[in-house]
């Protein structure tokens, strides 16, 4: 799992898996974006559903606000601001390849 980070409360990364999410949590993350909608690229990926329910198994908040490529909107960054003031840090923001992430979060600064 390839982590970038932004600053001390957020960083971004491609894609996870249930497998990374103890890594994530070892690593200091207290909450997890997702913005990636399931049926992405035919639902190939985990569904949001199954990395939240292992997430919390772990101990980790969760959101799922997906955002569909090169379609990012006022509305959106909103919510996803919302969700960065809310949830306890640090937090790690996943879509794809970790770009839509890391737009959000620099949009909503």
């Amino acid at each position: 799992m390839k982590l970038t980070k932004i600053d001390d409360n957020f960083s971004t990364s491609p894609q996870i898996s249930v497998e990374d999410l103890l890594d994530i949590k070892a690593a200091g993350f207290r909450s997890v974006i997702c913005n990636r909608p399931d049926s992405e690229d035919g639902g190939a990926h985990p569904d949001h559903n199954l990395l939240e329910s292992a997430a919390k198994e772990a101990g980790l908040e969760f959101a799922y606000l997906p955002v569909v490529p090169g379609q990012i909107n006022d509305a959106q960054v909103a919510r996803f601001k919302l969700a960065i003031d809310e949830l306890p840090g640090p937090i790690l923001g996943y879509c794809r390849l970790g770009i839509r992430s890391k737009v959000l979060y620099e949009r909503g600064r």
